[in-house]
């Protein structure tokens, strides 16, 4: 009698922002194996250190009740000053893969100017006080004190009850590159819902009036294979080195017999 395939219940999440902090592989991984990113190993200690191949970039990822949970420090360039970025426990991973995604992209980014806000703008969120905007159910929004010839960090908080009670913040300092801010505020923006499982026991609010999940079953096999067609489909990025042709070698002339 054949075997029925395994299937897992999976829940399709919206607004992305409420999805809940996903599974930190999504990240650690594909930057090891895809980016050849190094790692340390302490198996006493309950974090995980990620650093680029050229020594510039640190990933920290620490769990801690009252701290952003992800950290990453990005040392001084000739024509940039260091900076970081932090996110909380509960950022969706996708929106931070956002940020490593494009940081690792071995593509030049392009040299012009960049709106972070405006991805936002085209989702609907409005003007929020005098320097940031709101989501359209007004539970995340973004905001850049300072002023425009001295810009300070940009502060994204995701919101819930009455009380405004933080559910999640990301904080990326005054120097992150604009490219990389826009990646995220990429993500965040769009509509496509992110996939969770258990995810009853994980999202930050279960209001039907603010979350909106689809159960469906999904074949196990695709579901474990997510994570590796995302290493494979980063890893692609690298250019292949072209193949050395190898030398041909001349066959030597028979010396002729005299007679």
């Amino acid at each position: 009698m054949p075997t029925t395939p395994a299937t897992v219940e999976v829940d399709f999440i919206t607004p992305r922002h409420l999805a809940g902090g996903g599974d930190p592989a999504w990240i650690t991984v594909p930057l090891h194996r895809a980016c050849g990113w190094s790692h340390g190993d302490d198996p006493l200690m309950p974090r995980v250190l990620l650093s680029s191949p050229d020594q510039k970039a640190l990933l920290r990822l620490e769990p801690g009740p009252d701290d952003q949970w992800w950290a990453l420090h990005h040392a001084a360039e000739p024509h940039r000053p260091a900076w970081h970025a932090s996110f909380g426990a509960r950022t969706p991973v996708e929106l931070i893969a956002a940020v490593t995604d494009t940081l690792t992209d071995p593509a030049p980014a392009a040299d012009v100017p960049c709106d972070p806000y405006e991805a936002l703008r085209q989702a609907g969120w409005t003007r929020y006080f005098d320097d940031g905007l709101v989501s359209p159910d007004s539970t995340a929004y973004v905001e850049r004190p300072g002023t425009p010839a001295d810009p300070e960090a940009w502060f994204f908080t995701v919101t819930l009850g009455t009380r405004r009670k933080k559910v999640w913040q990301a904080r990326l300092g005054a120097h992150t590159p604009p490219h990389l801010v826009a990646a995220f505020t990429a993500a965040l923006a769009d509509p496509k819902p992110l996939l969770r499982t258990g995810s009853g026991r994980s999202l930050p609010s279960l209001d039907p009036n603010i979350v909106t999940r689809k159960t469906t079953d999904v074949l196990a096999v695709l579901l474990a294979g997510a994570l590796e067609d995302r290493v494979q489909s980063l890893a692609a990025r690298r250019p292949t080195p072209p193949a050395v042709p190898t030398p041909v070698r001349q066959a030597q002339p028979k010396a002729s017999r005299s007679r």
